[in-house]
């Protein structure tokens, strides 16, 4: 069984704002990969789940059968656990996304950890922002694209 720990983030400059998500997936000690994508202009709480589905997605892609999601988003975390519920219909589709990935796993597990203990996904979140705005200096005062949640 290929058992995997994902790390993620989602951060957002403004909320809502440029935003990047973080991703870091580790087999036991060895970080397999680090992922950083910049999202456009979300909300925080779109970029902790489009973080989330890009794991899943990447998680699927390595032929993971067991995963663990680490993310520091209280939100997130409680919405997966069915303790708060998904109204806004932004989330809602994104949740139903990740809900459905999670299907293809034998095993799925999702811990909320301290932000202090995320701060490699975090790191990555803000990279995202940073390099999208330095290579693109027309995207620094212009927020008209990608609007959601």
């Amino acid at each position: 069984m290929k058992y995997l720990d994902i790390y993620i983030d989602g951060a957002s400059k403004g909320n809502p704002g440029h935003s990047g998500i973080g991703i870091i997936i580790c087999q036991g000690t060895e970080v397999l990969k680090n992922i950083w994508r910049y999202i456009g202009c979300q909300t925080n709480n779109v970029a902790e789940y489009m973080a989330l589905i890009q794991a899943l997605e990447e998680a699927l892609m390595l032929r993971a059968d067991a995963i663990v999601i680490h993310t520091d988003s209280e939100l997130l975390y409680r919405q997966i656990k069915k303790e708060y519920k998904v109204k806004h219909p932004n989330i809602l589709g994104l949740y139903n996304q990740a809900m459905h990935l999670f299907s293809a796993f034998k095993n799925v597990s999702v811990k909320h950890i301290a932000r202090q203990n995320n701060r490699g996904a975090d790191k990555l979140a803000t990279k995202a922002i940073k390099e999208a705005l330095k290579n693109n200096p027309s995207l620094k005062n212009n927020l008209d694209f990608v609007k959601t949640g």
